[in-house]
């Protein structure tokens, strides 16, 4: 399935730079000890911008819902029809939320609920994804 290149902005440039590292990082707000993504220019809950910090989170979730895309209108995915799309939520905080195809999950086989791990994935040369698979 093709991917996007990401084309990280001053905002999300730490986040991509950690993915490129094999990490994941996500905005930590000290105020109200919320993680929130994506990255913005305040937190979510109570709008500081100036105690919002990246913190290395551990790329661990579980499946929450899903659905199959089999009619999408992005001619670049029309090729890969049927596709996943599946909402992970993240372990460390169950207020944060992915979307990810699942690499390796055939479509309408989503084991929704399963554990999943990040992963990391070369898009071009020296630029990496985050995708999520689901753990055995």
């Amino acid at each position: 399935m093709p991917k996007l290149i990401p084309v990280p902005d001053a905002l999300s440039k730490p986040f991509w730079d950690a993915v490129n590292q094999r990490r994941l990082v996500l905005q930590h707000c000290a105020a109200c000890n919320r993680l929130q993504y994506p990255p913005q220019q305040a937190c979510q809950v109570c709008n500081s911008a100036a105690s919002l910090t990246w913190k290395e989170v551990e790329g661990r979730g579980h499946i929450a819902a899903s659905i199959v895309i089999e009619d999408g209108r992005l001619n670049r995915r029309m090729p890969d029809q049927p596709y996943n799309l599946a909402m992970v939520t993240l372990d460390a905080d169950q207020r944060v939320n992915f979307y990810s195809n699942l690499p390796g999950t055939p479509p309408y086989k989503v084991p929704v609920g399963a554990a999943v791990e990040v992963m990391f994935e070369e898009v071009a040369p020296g630029q990496l994804i985050h995708e999520w698979r689901v753990v055995a």
